[in-house]
């Protein structure tokens, strides 16, 4: 699988499909492999490129036990694209942490974009009551530093707040599988990656906060979305706020904060319908 070298660190990446490129950026401990089941079913129409953010999984070397900021993350998205799509700009789909990285790219490298699809990104600066949340985060970290990984998640669920039910992905005819021995792999990497993600980038990344006059300067190529299921709760908010402060409208996926695993095939399709939505109109 092809890597890039950027300043401090080896990305890992994957490709697949043709067409214009689509940049898909995980959250939390996620890497390149949270996008297999999305990312098959988008193959047919995107080049489809699913990178490890450096300290993770493939892209881990020389960067755990740092602490991670957005802006270093931007500038590898930036490199990357430069690899990928040297001529044309692209498209961006990030999840989570991964959305507030493609955030910071829009705002300061807008001429790249064609299109960035901000998925329940956890700026928590843009909510009223920002320092509740900050300091839940904080006990999140303590959480896991006093009492281990399962402590750390229970703790960040109980912030998160539960999710309300959706319906089921009961098309998966059409949606290539991973077999199980690259699902448990995948599930191994994420876990390697929780410590990282709880003590380097949790509070490093809902901290950071986007340049809001420059998100506005080109707002129409941004859709803040969030999941059906997560209306309302607290990772869902901060993309609420980001569509009505800008007035971009709210974009509605299936399923909640990972709904990309859980909904893979009914995610892929309004993810479709988003991207040819922009598309439609650079024709027009």
């Amino acid at each position: 699988m092809p890597e890039l070298r950027v300043p401090g660190a080896t990305l890992y990446y994957e490709t697949r499909g043709t067409g214009p490129v689509l940049l898909m950026i995980p959250g939390g401990g996620g890497d390149a492999a949270s996008f297999d089941l999305v990312g098959a079913d988008l193959a047919d129409r995107f080049t489809v490129v699913a990178v490890d953010p450096r300290g993770r999984s493939r892209s881990a070397a020389g960067e755990r036990g740092r602490d991670q900021r957005v802006e270093v993350h931007s500038d590898d998205m930036h490199r990357l694209l430069a690899e990928v799509s040297p001529t044309e700009p692209a498209f961006v789909f990030g999840s989570s942490s991964g959305a507030v990285i493609a955030l910071d790219l829009l705002a300061r490298h807008p001429e790249r974009l064609r299109l960035v699809v901000a998925h329940e990104p956890p700026v928590l600066g843009l909510l009223p009551d920002a320092d509740r949340w900050r300091a839940a985060f904080a006990d999140v970290v303590e959480a896991f530093r006093g009492a281990g990984l399962e402590a750390a998640m229970a703790a960040l669920g109980a912030a998160a707040g539960a999710e309300g039910a959706d319906e089921p992905d009961d098309e998966r005819e059409g949606t290539a599988q991973p077999d199980g021995t690259a699902s448990a792999e995948r599930l191994r990497r994420m876990r390697e990656n929780m410590p990282q993600f709880l003590e380097r980038e949790l509070r490093q990344f809902s901290g950071h906060m986007p340049d809001l006059d420059a998100l506005a300067a080109h707002s129409e190529r941004l859709v803040p979305a969030c999941g059906r299921a997560s209306r309302g709760l607290l990772l869902a908010r901060p993309a609420a706020v980001l569509a009505e402060r800008l007035g971009t409208g709210l974009a509605e996926f299936p399923g909640g904060h990972v709904g990309l695993s859980t909904h893979p095939v009914r995610f892929a399709k309004v993810l479709r319908r988003t991207l040819a939505g922009a598309m439609a109109e650079d024709m027009a």
